[in-house]
């Protein structure tokens, strides 16, 4: 799946750590069946290895779905596992040196916490970008202050690539945060904590979708 052809709609955002202990390959499957559209794996703490294995598990179901796999920051186990791209952060690998290692097709995305951050990642290239944080939240305890649904509308104006937004969203914002100018929700905690992933997931996909402006 190339990266003009990527629904971002409704994007999660794992998290073992807030599963209720739960296995990620568990949460994501559970997922899908209420209307992922697209999974960033995310492990900041376990070895290279059982990160290879959590992604090549990950990788053999999502591809049944026809649904995108992306590895936050490791552009190596994207590389290895023949993932659909990585997700950065700003202070990860740049986006130009990280497409001279990556595939030709793979999606490089980026967050952004400024509206110059998302001007100069659409000008390097990127192929969506995370705006980051939307609202408070405590699953990333290193982020910028909130831009609030002013700042997607700003970043909106600004730039034509895809938006994600990110931080802080759940069912309750969800719909505000499409109609301010986003092409989808990316969520952590709202669907990985979730007592029921699948119903969770599903409640979010109708906020972001069907409620999506025309």
């Amino acid at each position: 799946m190339g990266a003009n052809q990527t629904d971002y709609s409704l994007y999660l955002v794992t998290d073992r750590t807030l599963s209720r202990g739960r296995s990620t390959l568990e949460v994501v499957t559970a997922a899908i069946q209420g209307g992922v559209t697209c999974v960033q794996l995310r492990e900041k703490a376990c070895s290279t290895r059982e990160f290879m294995d959590e992604a090549l598990a990950l990788k053999s179901v999502l591809l049944r779905y026809g649904i995108p796999l992306l590895i936050n920051d490791r552009v190596d186990i994207a590389l290895a596992v023949n993932a659909d791209g990585v997700h950065l952060g700003q202070s990860d690998m740049r986006i130009a040196d990280a497409r001279r290692i990556l595939r030709p097709t793979m999606i490089v995305g980026i967050s952004v916490e400024s509206v110059a951050d998302a001007i100069q990642a659409e000008a390097e290239g990127a192929d969506y970008i995370g705006i980051s944080p939307v609202f408070a939240t405590g699953t990333k305890t290193d982020t910028a202050p909130p831009l609030g649904l002013e700042g997607v509308r700003r970043i909106r104006e600004q730039v034509k690539i895809p938006l994600v937004g990110i931080g802080g969203i759940h069912a309750g914002n969800a719909a505000e945060v499409v109609r301010h100018g986003a092409d989808g929700i990316a969520v952590v905690s709202a669907i990985v904590s979730a007592e029921n992933p699948t119903l969770a997931a599903a409640e979010l996909r109708r906020l972001a979708v069907d409620l999506k402006p025309n």
